[in-house]
């Protein structure tokens, strides 16, 4: 990495995290695996490699995520609790209520927190199977009413001028 290397960000993941880890990497020292492993990786694959083997193997970590019983269902973030299975929100203990198209931005913003997620990336994820589909305009809308259901003082969606919004995960946490 050119800023750094996976072990540091595998322990900041780690930190917050139980998303799969796989290290793609050209360090093939015993030392360095180990590290990795104790870092946080889930698979260290060392170059060169078969791409096609390199799939399988993230197709089986993924298939032990989907029933693992260990990934919270509901989702703590700040004074905020999202439960994505019940598909409610609660503030401060009280139920908010969301519309569908809200919902699913505020999922997409848990799925990524602290990353810039662009606009148009917003528009792909919440166009639907039915072909229902939120333009600019709306987005700009349900973003804006979120953030008067969401934030309080508290500012969780931030905009990033000319690129898109920030969920900001750790924002809103109680003051005692």
């Amino acid at each position: 990495l050119p800023d750094g290397d996976g072990f540091a960000v595998s322990r900041e993941i780690r930190k917050e995290s139980k998303v799969p880890i796989v290290f793609l990497t050209a360090r093939d020292m015993d030392e360095d695996m180990i590290e990795g492993f104790e870092n946080g990786a889930d698979d260290y694959i060392t170059k060169p490699f078969n791409i096609k083997i390199v799939i399988q193997r993230i197709k089986a970590i993924l298939r032990r995520c989907e029933g693992d019983d260990t990934v919270e269902k509901v989702l703590q973030c700040g004074n905020l609790a999202v439960d994505f299975e019940s598909h409610t929100v609660k503030k401060h203990g009280k139920l908010l209520t969301l519309t569908p198209t809200e919902f699913k931005l505020l999922h997409r913003f848990c799925l990524n927190p602290g990353q810039v997620l662009t606009r148009q990336i917003l528009l792909e994820k919440l166009w639907d199977q039915d072909g229902n589909f939120v333009d600019e305009h709306t987005l700009t809308t349900v973003i804006s009413r979120m953030r008067g259901k969401l934030e309080g003082s508290h500012p969780y969606i931030k905009t990033v001028y000319g690129m898109g919004y920030l969920w900001n995960a750790k924002s809103g946490r109680s003051d005692g």
